[in-house]
C-alpha cells in the first residue's frame, strides 16, 4: 500500500500512472485542500485517463492510459481518522508527498493531541506515530516536491516538529533509522485537463501529460518499483543541477525575454523567429558549457528540452512561470553566470543582458 499526500494533477499522472503501470495497486490518497478532488476520485471508483502527448523520438506522441492503482481517497479535514487508520495497515510500505515549496514549513498552532495538524510536517508525523505506536515496520517516505534534498529536509522538518511535541527517545530513534527518507528529483510536465480529447466529457478527471518523464531515486539499495523512466543513483545531485540550470533555466530566461515582448507560451517563445535562435545561442554557448564534465550529457538533455518546449499540446503560460520570478532567478540563472565568469575569465553575452 502507498499513502499520498496530495491528489493533484501532477502525481496522478506521475506516480499514479507509473504504479498502474507496473501492475501495482492500492493507493491511499489524502487531500488536505478542499474535498472536491477526493470526492471525484471515489466516485470515479479510483480510476481516470492520462492522455500522453507530445514529441518523442521524433515524432508526435497521442496515447491514452487508465490509471488503476487508486484505491480511495481520504479527506484530511473530516476523515482524519481514517488516514491513521491507513497508517496502522501492515501493507503499507511508501508514502508519498507533493505539497509544493509551501508544503515544507512547520506551523506554530500546530500542537499534539488537538486534532488533525495544520502543516504537512505535522501530519507526517502524527501518522508515523500512530504507526509507530501500532508496532508496523517504519515505511519508505519519498517526498516528490522539487526541492533539493528532499528526504533529508522533510525528515529534518519531521523531527523538528517531533522536538517540539517532546516525543520520546525510542519514537524519535525510530524515525531516525526505521523510517528510509529517500531523496529524490521528479520530471514532467502535466498541465492538467487536454484542450481536446475523445474522453474529455465522460472522464472528468482526465489529465494531459508530455511524453517525457523522469525520476531520479537516491539510494544504493534496490528500488521496488521498475520503470522506464525511474534511475537510481546513489547522488542525484548532478540530476538536478542538470534540470534547474537547463529547463528551469531555460524558462526563467524566457520570461525575461519573451514576456516582454508580448509572448504568452513556452512554445511561441520557441518557435519565434528571433527568440527561437537566442535561446539556442544561450543554451549552446553558455549554458551546456558550463555543465559540460558536471552532469550527464547535458547536450542531449538541452536538445530535449527543447523538443518539450514545442510540444504542440501544451500550452504553457510564460505568465505562470512568471511566479516567484526574482528568487528562481537566483538559482536558476545567477549561478551559470557567476560560473561562467569563473571559468571562462569574462562576462556571457547572453546571461549579461539578464541579469
Amino acid at each position: 500500500m502507498i499513502l499520498q499526500f496530495g491528489a493533484g494533477n501532477f502525481l496522478r499522472g506521475f506516480v499514479d500512472l507509473f504504479v498502474s503501470q507496473t501492475g501495482f495497486d492500492g493507493i491511499v490518497v489524502v487531500q488536505s485542500t478542499g474535498i472536491e478532488r477526493a470526492a471525484a476520485l471515489n466516485r470515479a471508483g479510483g480510476k481516470y485517463h492520462v492522455a500522453i502527448q507530445g514529441f518523442a523520438d521524433g515524432r508526435v506522441i497521442d496515447e491514452t492510459e487508465e490509471v488503476t492503482s487508486i484505491q480511495q481517497a481520504l479527506h484530511a479535514g473530516t476523515q482524519w481518522d481514517q488516514v491513521l487508520d491507513a497508517a496502522c495497515d501492515p501493507d503499507l510500505r511508501w508514502i508519498v508527498s507533493n505539497t509544493t515549496e509551501a508544503g515544507f514549513a512547520l506551523d506554530e498552532a500546530d500542537v499534539p493531541n488537538t486534532g488533525v495538524p495544520r502543516s504537512f510536517p505535522a501530519k507526517l508525523l502524527s501518522v508515523l506515530l500512530t504507526r509507530h505506536a501500532a508496532g508496523q515496520p517504519g515505511p519508505t517516505i519519498l517526498p516528490c516536491e522539487l526541492i533539493e534534498h528532499n528526504g533529508t529536509r522533510l525528515r529534518d522538518l519531521v523531527l523538528e516538529q517531533a522536538a517540539r511535541w517532546f516525543v520520546s527517545p525510542e519514537a524519535i530513534t525510530w524515525l531516525k533509522l526505521d523510517c528510509t527518507w529517500i531523496n529524490n528529483l521528479v520530471d514532467r510536465i502535466v498541465p492538467g485537463p487536454p484542450k481536446s480529447h475523445p474522453l474529455l466529457e465522460s472522464d472528468p478527471l482526465l489529465l494531459s501529460a508530455e511524453p517525457f518523464a523522469f525520476w531520479a531515486i537516491e539510494t544504493a539499495a534496490d528500488f521496488e518499483l521498475k520503470h522506464p523512466a525511474i534511475i537510481t543513483a546513489t547522488d542525484i545531485t548532478p540530476y538536478y543541477l542538470r534540470k534547474v540550470r537547463i529547463l528551469n533555466g531555460l524558462h526563467s530566461a524566457l520570461v525575461c525575454k519573451a514576456l516582454p515582448m508580448g509572448i504568452e507560451t513556452v512554445r511561441e517563445a520557441v518557435e519565434h523567429p528571433e527568440v527561437g535562435p537566442w535561446l539556442q545561442r544561450l543554451l549552446d554557448e553558455e549554458i551546456v558549457p558550463v555543465l559540460e564534465g558536471r552532469v550527464d550529457d547535458p547536450a542531449a538533455f538541452a536538445r530535449t528540452t527543447l523538443d518539450r518546449f514545442r510540444n504542440p499540446f501544451l500550452e504553457h503560460k510564460l505568465s505562470a512561470i512568471a511566479l516567484n520570478h526574482e528568487a528562481k532567478m537566483k538559482v536558476r540563472l545567477l549561478p551559470t553566470y557567476e560560473e561562467y565568469r569563473t571559468k571562462f575569465g569574462r562576462d556571457p553575452e547572453l546571461l549579461g543582458g539578464l541579469m
